[in-house]
This record gives structure tokens, C-alpha cells and sequence, in this order.
């Protein structure tokens, strides 16, 4: 399942199984290449993971809170707990290979 962040939800999102957080920027040209990536993964693995993508001048406090320092961001998270994270543009073998870790 791709989606769209929704602020109040985030917590509660990321709380229980596989999710992938893609913390982005709409004027980020690497952000707009993975956004394709993600959604061709979603294709194929949406029944075992979440993907969740967070713009990052949107949500400032939740940049901050998880100590995003740059974009795109991914981070994977199992159960609420934070297992691994890429910076950069990442290439769809190493990103299924983080989820495939996570599962």
C-alpha cells in the first residue's frame, strides 16, 4: 500500500508491521525518481508492506523528530521500531532488499 501522509496518523501508521517512510521533497529531482521506484515496489510487495511518503516542507516537526537531514530519505520501520535507513536515491534491488530484512 502507497500513501500520502496523514500528520495525525503517522504514529499510529508506522506502529504495527513493514513500513517504509519516504521523507521527500516536491522539488527534488532524485525524490521524483524514487517516487516511481516506490511505486513500481508497491506493485509487487503492497501486500507486505506499507510505504508512506512524508513531504518534507510539510511536516518540519516530524523531519526533526526523526532526524531527517536530508532528501529523499527512506527509513524502514518494523512495528513502530526504526531498523534501517538510506539517504539518497536508492536503486529498487537495495530498497527491497530493506524491506525484505524488515519482514
Amino acid at each position: 500500500m502507497l500513501k500520502e501522509l496523514v500528520k495525525e496518523e503517522f504514529t499510529q501508521d508506522i506502529a504495527k508491521g513493514a513500513v517504509l517512510v519516504d521523507f521527500y521533497s516536491s522539488t527534488c529531482s532524485p525524490c521524483k525518481m524514487l517516487a516511481f521506484i516506490l511505486k513500481d515496489i508497491e506493485k509487487t510487495l503492497g501486500d507486505q508492506v506499507t510505504i508512506i511518503k512524508v513531504n518534507f516542507e510539510e511536516n518540519p516537526d516530524l523531519i526533526e523528530e526523526h532526524k531527517v537531514e536530508g532528501y529523499p530519505t527512506l527509513v524502514m520501520f518494523k512495528d513502530g521500531e526504526e531498523l534501517s535507513r538510506k539517504s539518497g536515491l536508492q536503486q529498487k534491488p537495495v530498497i527491497i532488499k530493506m524491506i525484505e530484512e524488515a519482514l
